[in-house]
């Protein structure tokens, strides 16, 4: 396991694998302002142990992929009036860039699984790029309606906080975050340690407010979700206080077929204790998904 950069466009990604590359690809896509470690090690190696080749990378403007930083940040006058004036991208150029990843890995079709913002990703992947999905998780995201999956009133105060520039202030700012939205109980120490890995491979504040704007900009994308083919399973946590549940029910509700697992105490994170359930789930799904390897046809 190491680090590797490519090319796509005019973006350069970072990302790493697990896994044999000869077993079928699962590509992880990461939320707001989360580096690819969001998804652990741990649980990388979990899904490579159960016959996946996992590729997580860090999104645009954020870890050691491109920072758009000739884009100003949004104000937060912007984020509460969802000015699309202040995106410098939007959700379908992160889709095309996690494309691209897989073009530069040889990889005709993937599992696509998404956690939040990467959730919302992961939905346009398999709306836009059909041909490239096997099957598609959508975890603790939403469809973009103003009506559906929208944050408690409480998760606000924090949430558009500016974060602090310096390690400590940053890492405590995000714990305190995740006081309000996490799993109760979740491990605050593990969070910590990844905060910190986070911010010393390379910490910009200015990029989740972009990345923001871009999920903002890009509106409601229910009537693009009735167009998807892929097999899809939404899953999400019934204590989730950033993206409420409604999220996923209207996530489900859109996806023609999907199916709909809600996890009792989960929040808007992925802690250990629910990793049983989550990988059993994502397994099974993508079990009754994957085609004969004989059957399949090149994109």
């Amino acid at each position: 396991m190491s680090e590797s950069f490519c090319r796509v466009g005019d973006v350069e990604l970072c990302y790493e694998t697990f896994g044999d590359p000869e077993d079928p690809a699962m590509l992880l896509i990461m939320g707001l302002g989360t580096q690819m470690l969001g998804w652990s090690d741990d649980l990388c190696e979990q899904l490579a142990a159960r016959g996946f080749h996992a590729i997580r990378f860090d999104n645009r403007d954020i870890g050691r992929s491109t920072l758009m930083d000739g884009v100003p940040p949004p104000t937060i006058g912007q984020i509460l009036r969802r000015d699309r004036r202040a995106a410098g991208y939007v959700l379908a150029d992160m889709a095309a860039d996690a494309v691209g990843l897989l073009d530069h890995l040889g990889i005709d079709h993937a599992h696509v699984v998404g956690a939040s913002m990467g959730g919302m990703i992961a939905q346009t992947i398999a709306a836009r790029h059909r041909e490239r999905v096997l099957s598609l998780v959508s975890i603790m995201s939403n469809t973009g309606s103003r009506l559906r999956g929208q944050p408690a009133l409480r998760t606000y105060p924090v949430f558009l906080r500016r974060s602090p520039a310096d390690r400590e202030g940053y890492v405590d700012h995000i714990v305190r975050l995740f006081r309000v939205i996490g799993s109760p109980g979740f491990d605050e120490d593990e969070l910590r340690e990844m905060l910190g890995r986070s911010y010393d491979r390379g910490y910009d504040p200015a990029g989740a407010g972009r990345q923001l704007a871009a999920l903002l900009a890009s509106g409601d994308r229910t009537a693009e979700l009735r167009t998807v083919t892929a097999p899809t399973l939404v899953i999400h946590g019934a204590a989730d206080r950033l993206v409420a549940p409604s999220g996923g029910r209207a996530t489900a509700r859109a996806i023609p077929g999907a199916r709909l697992l809600m996890i009792d105490g989960m929040g808007h994170d992925l802690p250990r204790k629910v990793w049983p359930q989550v990988l059993d789930a994502i397994t099974e799904h993508a079990a009754r998904a994957t085609p004969d390897p004989g059957a399949r046809t090149p994109a």
